[in-house]
């Protein structure tokens, strides 16, 4: 294991490519910062105590890098700043975590790290859709319902080792064909219930195994709506808080960038979902301050 890393949030208010469910997610930038700013303010001495471990442990390094440019009525502009702020804080040498934002920043969030690294790049993806869409009228080729697809068709990224969890309900049967031809693996929120949180790290572990770097993507809308209702659309039947909190733990030590998307605070009541976002960031620094190779 390496020393400790620091991780750099990085804010993309936009959310002019939510063009199915609600618009909103430009907000949650803030309001995540803000959440987080709950947890920061608890170290002393450079500590943190953890009650779940017992022990103190040194409070994770975490520094605010702004948000990224971006331009309203420009989407793909829009993505490649995103992109360029990723590549930027990786070159630095620090974790980028991406506050979003819709969830076509999870093609900007996997442009930016395939952009700044070499080798084989795996991808982990939370969301209860599959985001495969190739391009329609309505949404063009970039909205929140493509970002898999187009970053699936990025040099480096690899089919074999992505993975997306916490899928659920009904897609397009063009959704089904791709996936069945292209990848990428799935463990979908019924798969999910059976198996756990411990076998299902296990899997994706296993998955993602081989790949150079990983980038760890979660749309809140993976969560069910009971502890997350401030998401873009929502989805019954999907993880709870704690086996997201603890999902994000294990995975930590692996991934070497994050994203939180689709929170929306306009649909937010008593900010509960920033808030769970703040802490699904903050337990992500602190399990994966150091690197597991």
């Amino acid at each position: 294991m390496s020393s400790s890393r620091t991780f750099e949030l990085i804010g993309a208010p936009y959310d002019g490519a939510a063009t199915l469910g609600w618009p909103g997610s430009r907000f949650a930038p803030a309001k995540i910062r803000s959440a987080l700013n709950w947890m920061t303010m608890r170290a002393e001495g450079g500590q943190v105590y953890a009650l779940e471990t017992g022990e103190l442990h040194a409070a994770p390094l975490i520094i605010d890098g702004g948000d990224a440019h971006v331009v309203a009525h420009d989407l793909e502009t829009t993505l490649e700043n995103i992109a360029a702020r990723v590549g930027h804080s990786m070159r630095a040498g620090n974790v980028p975590i991406l506050l979003g934002g819709d969830d076509s920043l999870l093609y900007a969030g996997t442009k930016g790290v395939h952009d700044a690294v070499e080798g084989q790049i795996a991808v982990i993806h939370f969301d209860a859709h599959l985001d495969v869409v190739d391009e329609n009228e309505q949404q063009g080729r970039f909205s929140h319902s493509s970002g898999m697809r187009r970053a699936l068709e990025l040099d480096r990224v690899q089919r074999k080792h992505t993975v997306q969890i916490g899928l659920r309900h009904f897609n397009f049967p063009s959704s089904r064909a791709y996936v069945e031809a292209e990848g990428p693996a799935q463990i979908t929120a019924r798969t999910f219930d059976k198996i756990g949180t411990d076998e299902s790290v296990r899997r994706v572990l296993e998955q993602i195994r081989g790949a150079d770097t990983v980038h760890l993507s979660f749309d809140i809308d993976a969560v069910d709506p009971a502890f997350a209702p401030g998401a873009g659309a929502h989805e019954p039947g999907g993880l709870t808080s704690r086996q997201a909190l603890d999902f994000v733990s294990a995975l930590a030590p692996y991934c070497d960038s994050f994203a939180i998307t689709e929170v929306n605070p306009l649909k937010d009541p008593e900010g509960l979902t920033s808030n769970l976002a703040a802490y699904l960031c903050y337990y992500f620094a602190f399990f994966g301050a150091k690197k597991t190779n």
